[in-house]
């Protein structure tokens, strides 16, 4: 059995440079939509806002 099954991971793309910056983990039954957050890249250089992709 998994160790939590309601969490999964997901990949966070910078909307700036379109790279895909970060790996975090959300709960499904929590949060239907895709997340956004305001996080730094380091290719830009400044915190830019960070989408979730699939």
């Amino acid at each position: 059995m998994a160790k939590n099954e309601k969490r999964v991971q997901v990949t966070l793309a910078c909307e700036v440079c379109k790279r895909r910056n970060y790996i975090t983990t959300k709960n499904k039954q929590n949060d239907r939509e895709r997340i956004e957050m305001k996080k730094y890249c380091r290719w830009d250089r400044q915190h830019t806002l960070h989408k979730e992709t699939r």
